[in-house]
């Protein structure tokens, strides 16, 4: 049975906003498209109607979200698209259309379901603090949670006339754990005396006691415990100064008990990463990154806790293997979302985009603020949320103007939530690809305000560019890896100016290997490092071969080479996807001189007989020994077997000469220059 064709319902909000229904319905792709007044009142039959028909729908509005879905019931599948403050009260309003229609065409893209993760809280809490106000704390939420309270080197405390929870003293010297799971050192740890009269005394103190608990409600004025302290769910602190931030915090503590679904917001696949090879580190990207410390590493690979993770996405944005994919949503997810915005918005008459990524607490807002008192969004800017814009790695930037954006502007908080260190870097790799394909500088950058009329002006002052004449339409699949290649090559493909190779700034994750031939022995140490496969030996001759596409340049083959002749090249090669294995360096192998056995290489066998030659107290005047070195592993032990070769037979070892040698030796010289 053939899906029902979606309704879209475009409401003017009373007529405060023009509709181009003709632009609507160019950028439908086959919905229909019926343009209203009044939708949420005065024509909310025509709307219970559809949605009795079971069609999909799409809603040109977010207010009243909860009526609709409320009228729809639960078997309704219903999208909301704001159209009002992003689109509709504008100055430009006018020229608006296709910009509506291809907000309410990426409103309709379905998203995957996002993994989540189970966190317990009893409301064990803990209650940090130095003074009496941690005391009176503890006492408003005594009722909702299992309150204890620890003062740090308290000075005169008055004692409870009731001992309704445990008042101790101690000082947190080191705390770690997530939510539900805390655990705190606590040196310095003491309980009350019961006999305290004026003011609390202590029994004899200890250090090295140890504190778990579910919640930990700072109020110590102190350093944080943790960094990033708020992103660290269940770490609530306050100014104890303050007692609206007190109050927000004991609120906020008495609703964290029960059962709790968080997202999994990264997917971790360890073997694609390329952390490190028998104990040497290559890539940290992840763990230079991360504001939480919800990474670590974990042997060869690194490993990311879920409950610590706050979201902000950087360790998935600069991750070269893939290992490390945002999952709220995935990579593959954001870039189709991104294809429907920006061909609707061509579909449906639009000319040069300016793609605008926001999170949305703070960017509707804004966008909001802009609308109602300002001048609203300019006609050719797309406004796109994302969970965080710390998340936005190469593969969306590329998929954007692959898809036809002229510009792409981040928007910040004027101090951003999370570290936008990630994201510079992102901005950083990407600028130089976009300028060496022909698109111009300037085209990527951040907006960081809090203040909307400084983002309008931001906006207003962007340059119209060119974008691609023929836009790509490739639908992303895959892993974050495969799309990320795709999206590049597709850039490449539509560039007004495309060109082969483009350098990269050091630490980028594409590029080549560059070895010193003449000192390369080919040990082959390189391949059994190399996470990706990206260098290569042959199984049939002494061979090493190198495939760009899958180089990261992590760094591991250069720590690993023993002769210290391999550096990186960062730069994108867009030949390296259908070019074969390059051939680095190859030699004939030396062939056993007993029976023909092709093992090692002709230069290091050489080599090695001539170091040893003559020179080696092992080999000097011993021809037969040297002999050995020639030999393969199996004719090796037969001729020392048939020799009788006695380990103890070579020529006497010189003998090592220690500091008494040579002090001996000096007050000789000394008493001969005396004579």
């Amino acid at each position: 049975m053939a899906e029902k064709p979606r309704i879209v319902f475009v409401c003017s909000c009373e007529k405060t906003m023009p509709l181009d229904a003709e632009a609507l319905r160019r950028g439908s792709r086959g919905a229909n498209v019926e343009t209203v007044n009044h939708l949420c009142r005065a024509e909310l039959e025509r709307f219970r109607a559809a949605a009795a028909a079971g069609a999909p729908l799409t809603i040109g509005c977010t207010q009243e979200a909860p009526l609709f879905s409320e009228v729809a019931g639960e078997n309704a599948a219903i999208a909301f698209a704001n159209v009002r403050e992003t689109a509709g009260w504008s100055k430009d309003a006018a020229a608006a259309g296709p910009k509506m229609a291809a907000l309410l065409a990426a409103a309709a893209e379905p998203l995957p379901e996002t993994p989540l993760v189970s966190v317990a809280s009893e409301g064990v809490t803990l209650v940090y603090g130095r003074d009496e106000r941690a005391i009176e704390a503890a006492s408003l939420v005594k009722d909702k949670l299992d309150v204890t309270v620890l003062l740090s080197k308290p000075r005169e405390v008055a004692p409870p006339r009731l001992t309704e929870f445990p008042v101790v003293k101690g000082t947190i010297r080191a705390a770690k754990g997530r939510f539900g799971a805390f655990e705190l050192a606590v040196d310095d740890y003491a309980a009350p005396l019961p006999s305290s009269r004026g003011k609390l005394e202590w029994a004899a103190a200890r250090d090295g006691a140890t504190s778990r608990c579910d919640l930990v409600i700072d109020l110590s004025g102190g350093t944080p415990l943790f960094p990033a302290h708020d992103l660290r769910d269940g770490y609530l602190r306050a100014d104890p100064g303050d007692p609206a931030a007190v109050m927000r915090a004991l609120l906020k503590a008495s609703e964290l008990v029960g059962q709790f679904d968080k997202p999994r917001y990264i997917t971790f696949s360890d073997h694609l990463c390329a952390h490190s090879r028998s104990k040497i580190v290559g890539c940290r990207r992840c763990l230079d990154l991360c504001p939480t410390g919800a990474i670590a590493p974990a042997g060869d690979h690194v490993k990311i806790d879920e409950y610590i993770c706050a979201g902000c996405g950087a360790c998935a944005a600069v991750c070269p293997t893939g290992a490390a994919s945002y999952a709220l949503p995935t990579a593959d997810a954001l870039m189709r979302k991104l294809r429907t915005l920006l061909s609707t918005y061509r579909e449906a008459g639009g000319r040069q985009p300016i793609l605008l990524l926001h999170d949305a607490p703070h960017g509707e807002e804004l966008i909001d603020a802009l609308s109602r008192h300002g001048d609203g969004l300019p006609a050719n800017v797309l406004p796109l949320a994302v969970n965080e814009l710390t998340q936005v790695g190469l593969e969306t930037v590329a998929a954007a103007f692959s898809f036809g954006a002229t510009a792409l502007r981040f928007l910040l908080r004027a101090k951003p939530r999370h570290d936008i260190a990630g994201l510079s870097k992102t901005i950083a790799l990407a600028e130089p690809i976009l300028a060496g394909l022909g698109f111009g500088a300037g085209r990527l950058g951040t907006i960081e305000t809090d203040d909307p009329d400084a983002l309008g002006a931001a906006l207003a002052a962007i340059e119209l560019a060119r974008g691609a004449d023929t836009p790509a339409t490739f639908q992303p699949l895959g892993a974050k890896r495969d799309v990320l290649r795709l999206s590049l090559r597709e850039l490449h493909r539509v560039a007004p100016a495309p060109v082969d190779v483009i350098a990269l700034p050091a630490g980028s994750p594409f590029g080549a290997v560059q070895v010193n031939v003449e000192g390369c022995t080919l040990c082959l140490s390189c391949v059994s490092a190399c996470p990706t496969g990206a260098l290569k030996d042959d199984p049939e001759r002494p061979m090493l071969k190198f495939a760009e596409d899958a180089c990261v340049q992590c760094g591991l083959c250069q720590a690993t080479c023993p002769e210290k002749v391999i550096s990186l090249v960062p730069q994108l090669d867009f030949r390296a996807a259908t070019a074969a294995a390059r051939v680095i360096k190859e030699e004939e192998p030396f062939h056993c001189i007993k029976c023909g056995k092709p093992f090692g290489t002709k230069s290091t066998i050489e080599r090695i007989s001539a170091k040893l030659e003559g020179k080696h107290w092992m080999f000097k005047g011993q021809a037969q020994r040297l002999e050995v070195l020639k030999m393969c592993e199996d004719c090796r032990v037969i001729a020392m077997t048939e020799a009788s070769f006695d380990p103890h037979g070579a020529p006497e070892r010189p003998r090592m000469r220690t500091t008494d040698d040579y002090l001996r030796e000096r007050e000789e010289r000394e008493r001969e220059g005396k004579a």
